[in-house]
């Protein structure tokens, strides 16, 4: 069985790592090089960079953050917000990025998913999905939050999967910065739908909400920001705690 992957989101408004609850509220919560370091030495699978303005301002993400990231670790770097076209994923990716997530745009202009697989390989693109429980279903909202659709995560998910992305970054709108553990059962549906991982997103909270949703959840990887940022948990505690629960998670050796 296939590791499963820890991620860090670094939010980040004006070069400044920031964090919000149902994606309001923003605070911040530190320097994204800084913060970058310290999980690169405890043992982070990879770290996600999301300019969580970008798209509200018509702003690119910022090429000078992505290279003081990138400059202070040695794993697998996304870059998302503000990715609107083919040179804004050119522009990433020559900054330090390894991969790209794309949101708004996708939806938008979902022939851009396989317009980046072909440059550069799916597994460089990640498509993002932000959804909120409504009516029984899966509502997707894009521009950061703040604007719904009528598209159906489920369905999206499995159509970006069609168009060649190689990950679906998968968000919970209403458990977003709650602690209240992941949303399973939306990450389930997700995951049974598509051949691809899934990225589960929004509500880390402890330990147990991991265990959780790569259990019931089927995630592939798992995503955090608060537990890590304001040093709540350490990575390695985290993943101490997965093996001891029989999940393969890859595990620093010295």
């Amino acid at each position: 069985m296939l590791s499963k992957r820890i991620i860090a989101c670094l939010d980040v408004r004006d070069g400044s790592v920031v964090k919000g609850i149902n994606f309001e509220g923003l605070r911040k919560a530190g320097d994204p090089a800084t913060l970058a370091r310290r999980y690169n030495r405890e043992g982070i699978d990879e770290v996600v960079i999301l300019d969580v303005t970008a798209t509200i301002e018509g702003r690119k993400a910022l090429a000078e953050t992505i290279r003081a990231v990138a400059s202070e670790i040695f794993l697998p770097l996304c870059v998302g917000g503000g990715i609107r076209g083919e040179e804004h994923a050119e522009a990433a990716i020559e900054a330090g990025a390894d991969k790209v997530g794309i949101n708004t745009a996708a939806l938008r202009q979902p022939e851009l998913i396989t317009t980046l697989a072909r440059r550069y390989g799916s597994q460089a693109v990640i498509v993002a999905i932000d959804a909120k429980r409504e009516g029984g279903r899966f509502k997707i909202y894009v521009r950061s939050g703040q604007e719904s659709t009528e598209r159906d995560a489920v369905e999206w998910a499995r159509e970006a999967a069609d168009r060649g992305a190689g990950e679906i970054l998968l968000t919970s709108i209403d458990r977003d910065g709650t602690k209240s553990g992941f949303d399973c059962e939306l990450t389930a549906a997700v995951s049974e739908a598509v051949p691809i991982p899934v990225i589960a997103s929004g509500g880390a909270g402890n330990f147990d909400h991991f265990v959780d949703v790569f259990r019931a959840g089927r995630a592939d990887a798992a995503l955090a920001a608060s537990i890590f940022h304001y040093a709540e948990h350490a990575v390695e505690d985290l993943k101490a705690h997965l093996h001891q629960h029989e999940i393969p998670v890859r595990l620093e050796t010295t």
